[in-house]
């Protein structure tokens, strides 16, 4: 039985985490984001309704479910209490909500500095969405950060105004605007109070749920091909959404994981520069988008497209030690005369099998395809993989044949109903 389940994402971030964790966190008793900020966007829809969350755990929505902000989060007070204050005005209490008295706090400072560091790169800029995540790390990893205990006590205004000051002098010399300290001092002050009852220590609360037999799902956000040690580096997040990333960043022991979900577009995606092997730039690249919606929950951004890239999902199934896969957006699809799926590359004549490590060795990889035929019939009603169209199963299975690794559910539609299983997952 699958107490502890992981569910990250395979590719470049956007394949759909969201949507799965709501759907098994109607079996969780506790859901757990641990990593990342509010650069993260999960897009759910159920019950004609469409939600974005950013911070928030997908099983908000479930009164019954814990929800918990780990350790290995960086927080931005101000959007986590704007998507509280419009969670409640949707008629959702949060009170199953608690977040981490050891997670970081991203303020004001890590912003700026986040958008005069992505300046400063001019043409080798990285594509962040500019929300402050990786000053908020670094000053995590350089041990001058505020975490939410600090945030909580009678000494935050002393620390803050110190922090603030040894920032302000950076931001002025690389030719920025200092952040007012007395003036976002109030502010925060005031959203400390209205976060406060929500802090605590989250790890014995993780531990005793765990202990009680109650089911647990880790949430992971953007994707573990933009893991800080295992992505397209430099072009990576702050951050390791992928599955290593769940014990420093919830404080479970790894022992206690019993399977890892990922979550996998049936063609690729990625947001921001770097890489992309199986790009599409061509009409086809722009149809998909279109009918994908394949935009940035966070930032807008158009997301770049292309073919599905079995080298990608290979490589994450082994850093991730994945048991199975969620294959999304699969109905986008219908209607594509021809479909390809990356099998190999070819890097200066010779068969690649992973993901080589130096970016200009990446960006010389070439594409190896296996075509299929594509299907035309809509799939947006099919309720199990036996009433998907030939074409359609075909390249489920070449899927699964190519990646070694086995389709547990796929996606037909945005609804969170719009999602079949082949198996029981959770």
């Amino acid at each position: 039985m699958t107490q502890t389940l992981v569910v990250i994402g395979s590719q470049w971030g956007d394949e759909g985490k969201g949507k799965i964790t709501n759907y098994l966190s109607e079996k969780a008793d506790v859901v757990v984001r641990y990593q990342g900020g509010d650069n993260a966007g999960h897009t759910i829809v159920f019950g004609g309704y469409t939600y974005k969350l950013h911070l928030i755990p997908s099983g908000i929505f479930n009164p019954n479910t814990i929800n918990i902000c780990g350790n290995g989060m960086v927080i931005n007070p101000r959007s986590l209490v704007r998507e509280i204050l419009n969670l409640k005005s949707l008629g959702y209490s949060c009170k199953n909500l608690y977040i981490s008295d050891r997670a970081h706090v991203l303020f004001d400072h890590h912003q700026v500095l986040d958008e005069l560091q992505e300046e400063s790169l001019a043409q080798r800029k990285i594509g962040t969405t500019k929300k402050g995540i990786g000053p908020a790390y670094t000053d995590k990893v350089s041990r001058q950060g505020i975490r939410m205990a600090d945030f909580m006590s009678e000494d935050f205004p002393l620390v803050y105004r110190r922090v603030v000051r040894a920032h302000n002098e950076v931001i002025i010399q690389m030719g920025g605007t200092p952040v007012d300290i007395e003036t976002t001092l109030k502010e925060y002050e005031s959203l400390a109070s209205t976060i406060r009852p929500m802090v605590k220590d989250t790890i014995p609360l993780l531990h005793e749920a765990y202990r009680e037999g109650q089911k647990i799902l880790f949430e992971g956000a953007q994707g573990a091909m933009l893991d800080i040690d295992f992505g397209t580096y430099p072009y990576v997040t702050s951050s390791n959404p992928s599955s290593g990333g769940v014990a420093v960043g919830s404080g479970i022991g790894v022992t206690r994981i019993d399977a890892v979900l990922g979550i996998v577009k049936a063609y690729t995606t990625r947001v921001g520069e770097g890489p992309f092997p199986t790009e599409l730039l061509n009409d086809l690249g722009d149809h998909i988008r279109e009918v994908g919606h394949e935009f940035g929950t966070t930032t807008r951004r158009p997301r770049r497209i292309g073919w599905f890239d079995g080298v990608v999902l290979r490589y994450s199934a082994m850093i991730n030690g994945m048991t199975g896969v969620a294959l999304m957006l699969l109905d986008v699809l219908s209607g594509v005369e021809e479909l390809k799926i990356c099998t190999h590359y070819l890097l200066d004549g010779k068969q690649l099998n992973y993901i080589p490590a130096r970016l200009e060795d990446y960006e010389r990889c070439v594409p190896v395809y296996r075509r299929l035929p594509g299907w035309k019939e809509d799939i947006t009603m099919v309720k199990s993989f036996d009433e998907l169209p030939i074409a359609t199963q075909n390249y489920i299975k070449a899927i699964e044949e190519v990646c070694q690794i086995h389709v547990q559910c796929f996606s037909v539609g945005p609804d969170r109903e719009q999602t079949v299983l082949r198996e029981p997952i959770f």
